[in-house]
């Protein structure tokens, strides 16, 4: 949202009494400076918002250099891009669809439309989803936010949905991208009569905060059993994705690549290869490829790079035969 629309809805919630209205401004002006790395700035405004209602508290700050210890949060870099990931042409269209309303959204809130920002992926283990998380993080320019379950679950009751309240009131005021991996640990199937009341409850509560975040938040959640997910889950998502286990295309294109990073061939063609390496995620291909590299470094200067994918491909043979 433009400042000046942002100063009128702050001049309109102080006239008209409207809280509402004056906490979904200030969050949206803090998320803002701290876009523009003015932190104290932005923790002063949720400081004052704070003082607002009676005995409240600020949000508890948890940044990288807090290691993580005792927060609900931990920061990683984003260090991926979109285009260093191989995905399908409908995935990587919509991604990049959602980067370009996020970066004109202005442009869309003067039409009266918000930008896309709720992404749920699923798919089998080790195919991209949290790279995903960690490239949109990195082509929106913002920070990437980790939920840390061990954090927000407690064995008390109420513990858990508290803890999800103090998160979710963290990263309203951040432009960022929060992510959640193994989403079905707290979005599981209300209707699962093996679940006890309080997980029911905190499903409900964690749905009803999905649906309250501000656009500036990209939420991304990633689960690899999309059959446990609560029904009411998939339609709290504009974008839902499936990252599928990489094509023979795709695993050509892979070799392709690391002989290209080498500078030299690989003893066999990229197709060759990608048809004898019995990989079955993307994950299975960026450890073989680590794999082949460390030997090669290690082997220098008589390192025989024919001989290593041959030794590494015997080996990784014998180990998907276990």
């Amino acid at each position: 949202m433009s400042r000046a629309d942002l100063l009128v809805n702050l001049v309109k919630a102080g006239t008209e009494g409207d809280q509402q209205l004056l906490r979904t401004t200030v969050e949206a002006m803090a998320a803002e400076e701290r876009a523009k790395h003015h932190h104290q700035l932005a923790d002063r405004l949720v400081q004052n918002l704070g003082k607002g209602k009676s005995g409240s508290r600020p949000t508890e700050v948890v940044r990288a250099h807090d290691g993580g210890h005792g927060g609900l949060l931990f920061e990683i870099e984003p260090r991926r891009t979109l285009d260093a990931l191989l995905l399908s042409d409908p995935v990587r269209m919509a991604c990049r669809e959602l980067i370009e309303e996020q970066h004109r959204r202005d442009l869309l809130r003067s039409y009266g439309l918000e930008p896309r920002h709720r992404v749920l992926l699923s798919g089998a283990p080790g195919n991209g989803k949290t790279s995903m998380a960690e490239a949109l993080a990195a082509e929106l320019m913002a920070p990437l936010f980790v939920v840390r379950y061990e954090a927000v679950i407690g064995s008390f009751l109420g513990e858990t949905s508290s803890r999800l309240k103090r998160l979710f009131d963290f990263v309203r005021t951040h432009q960022c991208v929060l992510f959640f991996d193994e989403f079905d640990t707290l979005g599981k199937e209300r209707g699962d009569t093996n679940e006890t009341g309080e997980i029911k409850r905190v499903v409900s509560s964690l749905l009803l905060q999905i649906d309250a975040l501000p656009s500036h938040v990209v939420v991304v959640t990633a689960t690899n059993h999309a059959e446990l997910l609560d029904r009411a889950v998939w339609r709290r998502f504009q974008l839902r994705l499936d990252m599928p286990a990489p094509t023979a295309a795709q695993k050509e294109v892979w070799f392709a690549d690391l002989q290209k990073r080498l500078g030299t061939s690989l003893g066999m063609a990229p197709k060759t290869l990608a048809e004898k390496l019995p990989a079955t995620s993307f994950s299975d291909l960026e450890q073989f490829c680590e794999d082949v590299q460390r030997r090669y470094v290690l082997e220098l200067p008589e390192a025989s790079i024919k001989k290593i994918v041959a030794d590494r491909l015997k080996q990784w043979k014998a180990r998907f035969t276990l």
